[in-house]
């Protein structure tokens, strides 16, 4: 039997990670969530638009595909929970006032385009393309493309016609955010533009749909803690095949008795990771627990091989940068890992 009203900061992490979501207590009132979601009702306010979406815990950010409600990560409603996603995942998406906002924008897109329909419109089927066009498990994206605007990272906008909007009209809430002169020249202004007529058209009205069904609530979900993690990094992390060897040969040396005194290949990732883990994954916008994976498998890989550091500290650190950033952008690109084997 759980008892009720758990104090979790009083929690020993193997207690807490033994927990079921459902039994953590946890609710947006009193919290700096709440905070956040009122910050978004008074954006909306200032636009005329009549339609706030409810928001709840749920088990990652989200908006149920046809429900105009905006789901939150149960980990942000509670100190103890946002420092263990950070030990274990590296990152807490939307950890921050300003983070928040931005994701509560993108999924309020959503949100308002299933409340009010706005799929159907023809002229939105023009801008965006098809609703109804399936969603792949990964995205080709062109980075220096000017047709989408750049909201979230990871060129988020071109996923799916759905994503494009509800990016486009996060970048048109942002207060005090001249999209105009930002965008100028680019054709997503058209995007912006169209967007802003259509808020024009829905202003002040009451939207067709105003309650959605809340999948993935937080206080149904039974799953433990332990296994929630664990489901999550198998989920979005690789199993990496021992296809490296290769290329880190062309990097670094085989240790022999001519260069023992050299430095080990496998420390000197080890002594630079996080910035080469802070770069890969501001520039290439993955999960820093993805690229963190893979920088330690790679420095796994050089010990087995015992490979050692003939060319100076910044040359190597730039080369095994260099490579990792190839292999993320791959997998990006294609869905996979690829070497050159």
């Amino acid at each position: 039997m759980v008892e009720k009203n758990i104090n979790l900061s009083k929690l020993c992490e193997e207690k807490l990670l033994n927990l079921r979501i459902c039994d953590l207590g946890l609710d947006i009132d009193g919290t700096w969530l709440k905070d956040c979601i009122e910050e978004l009702y008074k954006e909306l306010d200032a636009k005329g638009i009549e339609f706030k979406p409810s928001c709840y815990l749920a088990d990652e950010w989200l908006t149920p595909d046809g429900e105009p409600v905006v789901g939150i990560p149960f980990f942000l409603a509670h100190p103890v929970l946002m420092k263990l996603e950070k030990k274990i995942m590296l990152d807490v998406e939307g950890g921050t006032k300003s983070w928040c906002l931005k994701l509560l924008r993108h999924e309020t897109g959503h949100a308002i385009n299933y409340a009010y329909k706005l799929y159907r419109r023809k002229k939105w089927q023009k801008a965006f393309g098809q609703f109804s066009k399936e969603y792949p498990d990964t995205y080709r994206f062109r980075p220096y493309s000017r047709s989408f605007v750049r909201h979230l990272e990871d060129y988020y906008a071109q996923y799916h016609p759905d994503e494009d909007f509800a990016e486009t009209f996060a970048v048109w809430l942002t207060p005090h955010f001249d999209w105009r002169l930002h965008y100028k020249g680019w054709k997503a202004l058209g995007k912006l533009e169209y967007v802003d007529n259509l808020m024009s058209d829905i202003r002040n009205k009451p939207p067709f749909v105003n309650k959605g069904k809340k999948y993935w609530q937080a206080s149904r979900i039974k799953i433990v803690l332990r296994n929630y993690y664990r489901k999550k990094k198998h989920y979005c992390a690789e199993e990496f095949p021992d296809f490296h060897d290769t290329n880190l040969k062309e990097i670094f040396a085989v240790s022999n008795g001519a260069n023992a005194d050299l430095p080990d290949a496998a420390g000197l990732i080890k002594k630079y990771r996080k910035n080469i883990l802070d770069n890969i994954s501001r520039w290439t916008g993955e999960k820093k627990y993805i690229v963190n994976d893979l920088i330690m498998t790679i420095a796994s890989r050089c010990g087995d091989l015992k490979l050692v550091s003939s060319i100076s500290e910044s040359l190597a650190v730039i080369k095994i940068s260099v490579y990792i950033t190839m292999l993320v952008m791959n997998y990006t690109h294609t869905g996979r890992f690829k070497g050159n084997k």
